[in-house]
This record gives structure tokens, C-alpha cells and sequence, in this order.
């Protein structure tokens, strides 16, 4: 993995990016942490052109972005229109909303709609991810559910976007995932998972917590992985989502990147 593979799910910081103004400053502090690529998420209002400008104004690249779910599954020609004017060409759904994975007719449903919303965009030349939580590992028929979004739609149309924390939470391996995702895994979140004193699961910095950095990163880069993205929603250090970016940047740019 190189450095400049490393970028930010600006999710994290969300809190910091609800106006124009916010976003400038934002960006900036993120550029100064050493992070050359941004995920677009969680952001207020604001003219896609505005964003590039600001966005190649830090030297920081777009690459890829969240897009609300309902849009990727109705209004398909909206997000492709948008990837076009920021210039990037992946998106990741971002969770199952509306979809109660209690029959296959409904993971048929959602497979359905990814499917036809991934060729839409495959032939304007982009692609769309799945991003897991941990409900994709409800098990029906024998497999869970995320296992059937993959086997029910094409490679072509649908890739992976996989959660390493919520990987875990549902009971499953990063690494088994990654894996699995060869040749079909173009961006990964990471994010690391803890047990605090209360014994309740947390997201934690990269490199603070349980899971096996340097296999998982191995595997992905194995199985094609283009961009290593780094996101931590909550339980960020002194309550400060910079500074628990700061700590996962030192921790992979002296132990998982190449020289």
C-alpha cells in the first residue's frame, strides 16, 4: 500500500462540514495531516464545482463518495450526473434502508435494484460499491445476506466496499472478506474494533485496536484494492475526530505503507 492510497471518509468529520466555510477549513486540516484523498460523505449543501476547486485547491483527490441509497436505487441518473461533475467514479451504497432481511424476497429486492442501478453506471464508466454494516450478516439459506447481494448480482455491476469494523461486529473476518472479494474490491474502510471497560464493542484508531492491520491490508491489496479509507463515526480520542485521524495516519504511515 502506498500513502497516497490512503484517504479520509470525510463521515468522520462531519460535524465540521456543514457550510462552504467549514468544508474550506476542513479540507485544509485534513491536507495538513499528510491524507491526499478524501471519501465525499456527510457534507452540507454545497455546488459540486465549489468542492473540486476547494478540492484541488489542498491537492486532495476525490475517490469516491457515499450517495443516499434511495437515490443510487431510483434516481441513478442524479449520481451518475454528480460522480461525472466531481470528476470520480465510485460511489458505495451505504446501508439497507427500507430492506428487512427476513425473506430472500427482499435481499432479491435490494439485489435487484443494485443490480440495475451498478449497469447503469458501468456504462457511463463508474462503479458502485456495497458498504456493509452488520445486519448484511443475518444468515438465510445457509449464507448471509452479504454473501447473496454478491452472488445475486454481476461483478461488473456491484463491488465491495467492505467495513472491517462491522465485518467484525458481525462475527465475521476482515480477512476472510477481503479475500473472498478478489478481484472485486476496489475501496476498503478502515477502522479498527476494541472491547471498552463495559465491555461493549467500539470503533477505535488504526492500529489501537484488535484487528490484524498488516494481513488485512496484505489480502487487500491481493484481492485489488485501489483505496484504503480510513472512518471513524464515534469514540474518537478526547472527543476530537482530527485527532483520532492524526493517530491512524502515524500508525499506517509507519506500518502499513511501503517506503
Amino acid at each position: 500500500m502506498q500513502i497516497q492510497q490512503v484517504a479520509v471518509q470525510l463521515y468522520t468529520l462531519r460535524d465540521h462540514l456543514k457550510t462552504p466555510a467549514d468544508m474550506a477549513a476542513t479540507l485544509k486540516r485534513v491536507r495538513k495531516m499528510g491524507y491526499q484523498a478524501v471519501q465525499l460523505s456527510g457534507m452540507g449543501p454545497i455546488d459540486e464545482k465549489e468542492l473540486v476547486k476547494m478540492l484541488k485547491g489542498e491537492g486532495l483527490v476525490c475517490c469516491a463518495t457515499h450517495e443516499d441509497g434511495n437515490k443510487i436505487l431510483k434516481e441513478t441518473g442524479w449520481v451518475i450526473d454528480r460522480l461525472n461533475k466531481l470528476g470520480c467514479k465510485y460511489t458505495a451504497y451505504p446501508y439497507p434502508g427500507g430492506f428487512k432481511f427476513e425473506t430472500m424476497e427482499e435481499v432479491d429486492r435490494l439485489a435487484d435494484g443494485l443490480h440495475a442501478a451498478g449497469k447503469a453506471m458501468a456504462a457511463a464508466g463508474q462503479i458502485l460499491t456495497y458498504h456493509n454494516h452488520d445486519i448484511e450478516f443475518i444468515k438465510l439459506g445457509g449464507k448471509t445476506v452479504l454473501e447473496h447481494l454478491y452472488d445475486k448480482t454481476a461483478p461488473a455491476y456491484l463491488q465491495g466496499e467492505p467495513d472491517t469494523y462491522w465485518v467484525a461486529m458481525g462475527g465475521q473476518d476482515p480477512v476472510t472478506w477481503c479475500d473472498k472479494l478478489s478481484g472485486r474490491l476496489p475501496l476498503l474502510h478502515m477502522k479498527d474494533f476494541r472491547v471498552n471497560l463495559g465491555q461493549r464493542a467500539a470503533m477505535a484508531e488504526i492500529g489501537s485496536g484488535t484487528l490484524d492491520w498488516p494481513t488485512i491490508v496484505s489480502v487487500a491489496e491481493q484481492s485489488g484494492c485501489e483505496w484504503f479509507i480510513v472512518e471513524q463515526d464515534s469514540f474518537w480520542l478526547d472527543n476530537d475526530p482530527f485527532k483520532s485521524l492524526a493517530v491512524s495516519y502515524r500508525y499506517i504511515s509507519e506500518n502499513l505503507c511501503e517506503e
